[in-house]
């Protein structure tokens, strides 16, 4: 049997829509920095999705939960490990995901004789400013981007950039981290559209509203919230807590999420 370049390809494609289809319901990653730091939001069901990496980096994914773990603890383990060996100010999501975690990944999608990762992940690095804040979104096929002071994954690609859309119209050195929840809970509802929707009328802010984009908001938050849960983790910019990293607690969020909570029959 003969493999040729098109063979390759076409495995290479067929892989991809594999991954795609099974990304497709998992639940999107809001990354928006403000004030008092870098801020990761979601929904899930069961199992955490945010998590602590290093002192200034945190790390949340969608797709296969055993894909997930094993990127986490790598990241760990490399993190530590590049700490220990140089020091910790070395530590960078760009040595991380550029150098330790993107290759393999390429390497796996590359070998059509093994099943490829399931895995969407979005890792955010504090700095010294909202702007200066990282987030870098590593995909499956071992490729990545960084944009600063937000960042977004979703399962649908016209949910993500839709998303990327709307955080990029915000300012985050002028908000506070209530504002920053309530802005990311909203755009985390507009990750899970799928399908190009009509065109509205332009909004305060000058952006463009999509036509029934708020009953769209309001109705996708109430049934995530009857089934799920929101999660938040901040990387604090100015903490006097050796670790920078914190999950939002209950007081903080319920605020926010009491709007859309279903009443109680």
């Amino acid at each position: 049997m003969v493999y040729t370049p098109y063979d390759f390809n076409e495995a290479v494609r067929h892989r991809a829509e594999y991954v795609e289809e099974r990304l497709r319901s998992g639940s999107p990653v809001v990354g928006l920095s403000c004030r008092d730091g870098a801020l990761l939001l979601s929904v899930r069901r069961s199992q955490r999705k945010i998590y602590e990496i290093y002192d200034r980096l945190m790390f949340s994914a969608i797709g296969h939960q055993g894909d997930i773990e094993t990127f986490r603890i790598a990241a760990i383990d490399f993190c530590h490990q590049e700490g220990y060996q140089r020091s910790p100010d070395d530590v960078s999501a760009q040595r991380l995901v550029g150098f330790a975690l993107s290759p393999p990944l390429k390497r796996a999608f590359g070998d059509t004789f093994t099943a490829p990762f399931v895995l969407r992940g979005i890792f955010a690095e504090l700095g010294k400013t909202p702007e200066a804040d990282a987030y870098y979104v590593l995909n499956y096929d071992g490729e990545f981007s960084v944009t600063y002071g937000y960042g977004a994954i979703a399962g649908s690609r016209y949910g993500e950039e839709l998303m990327r859309t709307r955080l990029a119209a915000l300012d985050g050195g002028s908000l506070t981290l209530q504002a920053a929840l309530a802005q990311a809970l909203r755009i985390w509802a507009l990750g899970s559209r799928d399908e190009p929707e009509a065109r509205g009328e332009d909004d305060e802010d000058g952006g463009r509203l999509l036509e029934g984009e708020e009953e769209f908001i309001d109705r996708t938050l109430r049934e995530a919230l009857a089934e799920g849960t929101v999660e938040a983790g901040i990387l604090q910019r100015n903490t006097q807590r050796e670790s920078k990293f914190r999950l939002l607690g209950v007081r903080e969020l319920e605020p926010l999420l009491a709007p859309y909570r279903l009443p109680q029959r």
